[in-house]
């Protein structure tokens, strides 16, 4: 283990750009379930159903007392820990570029990172669904579901893409951008079983990038993109690869 936390500091000071992509395992630790696995919200929500945007159109009240009420309340109530400081501090630092993150919870940007690609967007921001007004979810009021705008009683969403959405075009331009530059991937508590960031590594070991993989479990990236591989959790690892550069 001291081996590989050694040689992926080693990776990370000595690469010329670094972008990370970030899964659920990155946030565990701030007390936010998985979507998928065992304890994940998926088992509790039909996500077919209640994350499919032709269903939240005919029956948005539902949706949002069933699952997006919960959602809300679990995103308010999370903070940054210690893997997401330890990102925040390489980008301070220079040595980290970019973070392409598949989670919908800001909390990158809480923890202070400023180049972010959310590829799902997320659970910060809501916006009307008929004039557009936008707010963030402290101004959401739930004592009527579903919450309304205050400038046209049209019905608010959150800014996070829906089974039967695509993702926006932009964000994808911009990820395969930081991709095509990048010498050195982090990928950090992603299954890299979800497309299409599931091929982001790939893409990058494709351009060249050394992939550095950091994960509970092995996935389908380990022993074949993967070139460096450490098993354990995202705040055990990268607190343990800080202490290393700055040694």
């Amino acid at each position: 283990m001291d081996y590989l936390i050694e040689k992926a500091a080693e990776k990370i000071k000595k690469s010329n750009f670094c972008v990370a992509l970030t899964g659920a395992g990155i946030s565990v630790e701030s007390n936010i379930p998985s979507f998928r696995g065992k304890g994940s919200l998926w088992e509790k929500f039909d996500p077919m159903k209640y994350a499919n945007i032709d269903y939240f159109m005919k029956h948005p009240d539902e949706v949002w007392q069933i699952f997006l009420k919960e959602m809300k309340e679990i995103i308010e109530n999370a903070e940054p820990n210690k893997a997401h400081m330890v990102l925040a501090d390489l980008e301070k630092k220079g040595l980290l570029s970019a973070v392409i993150t598949q989670n919908i919870d800001g909390l990158h940007q809480i923890a202070g990172n400023h180049e972010v690609i959310e590829f799902h967007g997320n659970f910060a921001f809501f916006s009307c669904m008929q004039c557009g007004y936008g707010t963030d979810y402290k101004s959401i009021d739930l004592s009527k579901i579903p919450p309304k705008c205050p400038e046209c009683e049209g019905i608010f969403r959150p800014d996070c893409v829906f089974f039967g959405e695509t993702i926006p075009h932009e964000r994808i331009i911009k990820s395969r951008s930081f991709v095509s530059q990048a010498d050195l991937m982090l990928v950090i508590g992603t299954s890299a079983n979800v497309q299409p960031a599931a091929s982001i590594p790939g893409m990058a070991k494709d351009n060249g990038a050394y992939i550095i993989e950091i994960n509970l479990e092995p996935t389908p990236l380990t022993g074949y993109i993967s070139d460096l591989s450490i098993n354990g959790s995202a705040v055990e690892i990268l607190s343990k690869i800080q202490m290393t550069i700055s040694d």
